[in-house]
């Protein structure tokens, strides 16, 4: 089994990288559990934050690291919170304190448009000059009253029309299949396949 470190200390992220990542004997471990703390995020973008925390896990742990960054962008908030998602309403991160804050920010606007935005990271190792990327996005609107007990983050808040439920009302396995998490990594997935 091919073991590789999952650059995110979120225990939702990593449900889902391991759930996504099973079927292919990839073992994912967390860089927690090797004693490797999260990684600066100081860039403007996505990639360039996913880049960053990859290439910290791999040079910790001297194996494969796998990385995303991603966010919620909403069209009335000319896309923030973006790459500020996690910490939208300050330190200590709190998803009721963001959540909170979004849907403050959102009162009277007429658009509640919002997309997920993810992109993942692979490198071989540390210093790998072809990063293996992929993005994914998963649209839909903010509503101001939370709804459901799963997933995590902005999810009881992002409205699914095509589902007519949120984020958080769908069962992991659903999420997994249409989710910008998801997504992604079935791209980057197909990718490694191809030999990229």
């Amino acid at each position: 089994m091919k073991k590789l470190v999952l650059a995110s200390s979120n225990p939702g992220k990593l449900r889902e990288f391991e759930a996504l990542l099973a079927p292919l004997g990839m073992e994912v471990v967390a860089q927690a559990s090797l004693g490797v703390s999260d990684a600066d995020e100081p860039h403007g973008t996505f990639v360039e934050n996913a880049l960053a925390k990859a290439r910290h896990a791999s040079r910790r742990t001297r194996f494969p690291a796998l990385a995303d960054d991603s966010g919620i962008c909403v069209e009335a908030l000319g896309g923030e919170p973006g790459v500020h998602s996690a910490r939208f309403a300050g330190e200590p991160r709190s998803d009721a304190r963001n959540n909170e804050k979004l849907v403050k920010l959102l009162a009277g606007k007429d658009s509640r448009r919002a997309h997920y935005y993810c992109v993942v990271v692979f490198l071989r190792h540390a210093e790998d000059p072809e990063p293996v990327i992929a993005e994914g996005i998963w649209a839909g609107e903010i509503v101001a009253e939370p709804r459901g007990a799963n997933g995590f983050g902005y999810d009881p808040h992002f409205f699914l029309r095509d589902f007519g439920k949120t984020a958080a009302e769908l069962d992991p396995e659903q999420k997994n299949l249409v989710s910008h998490r998801g997504k992604a990594l079935r791209r980057l997935l197909a990718k490694l396949k191809e030999g990229v």
